[in-house]
């Protein structure tokens, strides 16, 4: 029972982190009308600033020093992730220089951190200086120079905390810390969601039939998630008797599990964190090109639909590719005498992998789009709010699920350390 102190430990710990997160989202930044800037988000309820409000958890209606959130830090690993594929100089360090590299790594993706969020901290002050409420109160108090910067600095002081905290939570908590904020936002939001969901049957514009159906949706499609993210395709692998002095190693029968969806929740998260700050610019701009861009690719278009279905097949590879190597995998099989029946070692197997691989996230894929386009079915016809949608559902059992494998692993690996230091007591006495 040693395990559990540690454990609950652990767990305060990342709860403190979420509730000090909260707590940030509300601090607002300074020069802002409050009162305009809720009239103005009011006016825009059920258009990109709802979405992007959900994974900001709350802090792009208050404009809060937390505003941008996660989205600049994800950005920022989107980047190296993909320099890791091109630069022979990064992929070096991320695979031959172990945990230094990797640390280097990190540095770089919080350098490119602070400068993206520069840059959008900059580019939304200069949309806020142009916002006004649906009465013609502009948001910004006194606009200018001043103000831009003030904006800026609190927007890239806030990601830096927030990308602080997810990082504490991953050390000394428990789960992905950064999956957690994210999972913190949407949860929070599903109170007002509801709130909003009955105030639509209220006023008559949704009825009580057509909220029924859409609860039954959201079992099936949580059904659905849960059913397909265990989902695991088992090859079989033998091993080769081997004699090592007077004992026989080897014989035995095991199966190398592939995920059906690999990547998680990570390919919506990354495709939405691309397409969603752009867009919002637009909104901002009174340019008529840029508006007129903006509209074509809102998430009720077909252009912006048709882009985020296909950033969520390229990530799904891309992801898949970065955590499995088929060339490693077959490698080490071959290495310890492993072989898939039927196929050769070495070259073969890491074809066949390949291929099941490949087949396997073309089907994950193909999963994710149908439920991350499942919110804007239900938004353009039936008027749903957007915490209720495939894309937040597919993220908090995604990151539900994700959370209760690791403490579980942790619980048995507390298990074990307390049971192997039993044994070596028992041992000396």
């Amino acid at each position: 029972m040693a395990d559990q102190p540690a454990l609950a430990k652990r767990l305060g710990w990342t709860f403190f982190i979420l509730c000090c997160y909260r707590i940030g989202v509300h601090v607002p930044v300074p020069g802002v009308d409050a009162s305009a800037l809720a009239s103005f988000f009011e006016s825009m309820a059920g258009t990109l600033f709802s979405l992007f409000d959900m994974f900001s958890g709350g802090g792009l209606s208050n404009v809060s020093v937390f505003a941008l959130g996660v989205m600049p830090y994800i950005s920022a690993s989107i980047i190296m992730q993909l320099l890791q594929v091109v630069s022979p100089e990064i992929k070096r360090m991320s695979k031959e220089e172990g945990q230094s590299g990797r640390r280097k790594i990190t540095q770089y993706t919080r350098y490119l951190m602070v400068l993206i969020t520069c840059i959008q901290g900059l580019g939304f002050a200069v949309g806020l200086e142009n916002m006004t409420s649906p009465v013609g109160t502009p948001v910004v108090l006194a606009p200018g120079w001043h103000f831009r910067m003030v904006t800026m600095t609190t927007f890239v002081a806030g990601s830096v905390l927030v990308m602080w905290l997810g990082e504490q939570i991953t050390e000394r908590g428990i789960g992905n810390g950064i999956s957690l904020i994210i999972f913190c936002g949407i949860v929070v939001g599903i109170p007002r969601a509801i709130i909003q969901s009955a105030a639509l049957i209220t006023a008559g514009d949704m009825s009580i039939f057509m909220a029924v159906i859409i609860l039954v949706m959201m079992g099936a499609v949580t059904v659905c998630i849960v059913f397909v993210e265990r989902a695991q395709r088992r090859i079989p692998i033998s091993y080769a008797k081997r004699q090592i002095g007077r004992k026989m190693f080897g014989g035995q029968n095991s199966h190398l599990p592939l995920r059906m969806n690999t990547a998680g929740v990570i390919p919506p998260i990354f495709a939405s964190s691309l397409l969603l700050f752009p867009a919002t610019i637009g909104q901002f701009s009174d340019n008529a090109y840029i508006k007129m861009a903006a509209e074509i690719f809102s998430p009720q278009g077909i252009a912006y639909n048709l882009l985020y279905v296909a950033l969520i097949f390229f990530f799904c590879y891309f992801y898949t590719a970065i955590i499995f190597d088929p060339k490693d995998m077959a490698e080490n099989l071959k290495k310890a005498g492993g072989f898939i029946p039927g196929i050769r070692p070495g070259d073969k197997t890491q074809q066949y992998i390949d291929i099941v691989l490949s087949r396997l996230t073309l089907s994950g894929a193909v999963y994710i789009s149908i439920v991350a386009l499942l919110p804007m079915f239900l938004i353009s016809n039936f008027n749903v709010p957007f915490y209720f949608g495939g894309t937040s559902l597919l993220i908090l059992v995604g990151v539900a699920m994700d959370f209760m494998n690791q403490v579980e692993s942790y619980m048995i690996s507390s298990q074990y350390q307390g049971l192997m230091h039993k044994v070596r007591k028992t041992g000396k006495s």
